[in-house]
């Protein structure tokens, strides 16, 4: 007898419909499976004839055959063996083969015939509804997961036995979960820690307006870290769009609690500067997103920047640009978003104190092999360059109150809105994406304007790209002044937070 289940694979965060074929019959006794195979796809024959023989189903000797269509794509992962143990007992005859139309299935399976839980349910069980399926059976412990997605009747097995019951007795009334955000546990920090650093409060500020890219730059103990560490508490919330983006991200990574629902906050990752290239954009021997995927619509925090690998480094320049991620693998070709804010904090040198010649121990040479390290075409992908100096002491012990984060943010928040009320319709929502070819339209400037921007992008010696990202800026400052057009003083913010890499980067 013939048998079809439909499954599915994950190629980056988007999901590609599998179908699992079984076909029992006579002949000498043999079990194959074909459809260009992972190894461990391969050894779930092993695991369902063991599983099924535990559970009370023990294969014939008979000819079976299980096919998993489309064959051009390598099928990877653990979670085809519950496809292949419901496409055997359709086969043989013990689940009916008309339970089996419109339904989903999905789950690894143990020796003892437990269901166990697989990464990426999310995306997959989203694409099964685009799909038209209306039922899909998923492990226990990713049935809140796949809950997430509306109209979608789930069942979450624990075994192959429910499973079995499930098929044969018709479908139970199941739970239906409402779409709940998950909080990401992080302890609450708030600027209002931080004493004097205004500039940096200020370009903090501006950057998390527009998403802006933001390099902070000073010696040690100045709190350069400590600042970035409180940009989270001023993220303005995330809409219910960029919250079911996120959590298939986290879905397909395994980072996804079970039992959690949305992930509701704007991430925050630090990642060590050891990091490899792989573990920053994601790769590995069956692909997973990496770091800049996990900060999708939040923000990657690189601290000790110029301690990264420059190999590393450089791999964010083309997501910095197209807020995606390719993996180009011999197996097919996988994105993952990567739409996030890049903070970065350094020292200007080994020591930490140039150009403080009294306290700086370092020879040109050697700041200048130092910040090399960062390289300018990087460089010219950040907006905003702002310098953090050391605190005096009474900055330091001021007794002045300073101001919370909670205000800060109703101030981004204002500025956000501006900026979607303008680009409703667009395929971008803040400053920071604007297109090159939109600059002039959304960032225009009087003649007078241009003449002095002219006389600017000589003296600093801007590329295209570096005048871009200065318009911008100077957009986002206008919209926190309410959203009219850019005026003088928002221009000659923006150059301050474009001219700090010329004092550091540039020759004498």
């Amino acid at each position: 007898m013939y048998s079809i289940v439909s499954t599915a694979i994950l190629c980056g965060i988007k999901s590609v419909p599998v179908c699992v074929e079984a076909d029992v019959g006579d002949g000498m006794p043999v079990f194959e499976m074909v459809g260009f195979l992972a190894s461990e796809v391969k050894e779930a024959k092993e695991r369902v004839r063991t599983a099924l023989r535990n559970v009370g189903y023990p294969l014939p000797p008979k000819r079976i055959t299980v096919n998993f269509a489309p064959a051009d794509i390598r099928k990877s992962g653990s979670g085809f063996d519950l496809p292949v143990a419901v496409a055997i007992l359709s086969a043989l005859g013990n689940i009916p083969a008309d339970a089996l139309s419109g339904v989903f299935v999905i789950g690894e399976i143990g020796l003892k015939g437990d269901v166990q839980p697989v990464h990426g349910v999310l995306p997959m069980v989203a694409e099964a509804k685009e799909r038209g399926i209306s039922r899909c059976i998923v492990p226990a412990a990713n049935r809140r997961e796949a809950g997430l997605i509306a109209d979608m009747q789930v069942y979450g097995a624990r075994s192959v036995g429910e499973v079995i019951r499930l098929l044969t007795g018709g479908w139970s009334e199941t739970e239906d979960y409402n779409i709940e955000e998950t909080a990401m546990e992080k302890e609450r920090l708030d600027f209002a820690d931080i004493h004097g650093q205004r500039l940096l409060k200020r370009a903090c500020e501006v950057a998390v307006a527009g998403m802006h890219n933001l390099l902070l730059i000073g010696p040690p103990g100045a709190g350069k870290t400590m600042t970035a560490m409180r940009i989270p508490s001023i993220l303005p919330p995330m809409s219910e769009e960029e919250q079911m983006e996120l959590t298939k991200v986290y879905s397909v990574g395994g980072l996804l609690a079970e039992g959690s629902g949305l992930v509701g906050e704007r991430p925050f990752r630090a990642p060590h500067h050891t990091i490899s290239m792989q573990g920053l954009t994601g790769g590995g021997r069956v692909p997973k997103p990496g770091e800049i995927s996990f900060a999708h619509k939040g923000v990657l925090f690189l601290d000790e920047f110029p301690e990264f690998q420059k190999e590393t480094l450089e791999v964010l320049r083309q997501p910095l640009e197209e807020k995606c991620v390719r993996l180009v693998r011999l197996q097919g070709t996988f994105e993952y978003p990567a739409d996030f804010m890049l903070v970065a904090a350094m020292n200007p040198c080994r020591c930490g104190y140039y150009p403080d010649m009294q306290r700086c121990n370092c020879t040109q040479t050697a700041v200048s092999r130092y910040l090399e390290r960062v390289s300018r075409p990087l460089l010219n992908r950040i907006d905003i360059c702002v310098e953090a100096p050391q605190l005096t002491f009474r900055e330091l012990t001021g007794n002045g109150r300073e101001e919370p984060s909670a205000v800060i943010r109703e101030r981004v928040v204002a500025a956000q809105e501006i900026q979607r009320e303008r680009y409703s319709g667009e395929t971008f929502s803040c400053n920071s994406r604007i297109p090159a070819a939109r600059i002039r339209e959304f960032c225009g400037l009087s003649k007078k304007q241009e003449d002095y921007m002219e006389q600017i992008y000589a003296r600093l010696g801007l590329t295209a790209r570096a005048y871009h990202k200065l318009l911008k800026v100077a957009r986002t400052l206008a919209d926190m002044d309410g959203g009219g057009r850019i005026e003088n003083r928002h221009l000659n913010e923006a150059i301050c937070y474009r001219s700090l890499d010329k004092k550091f980067w540039e020759r004498p």
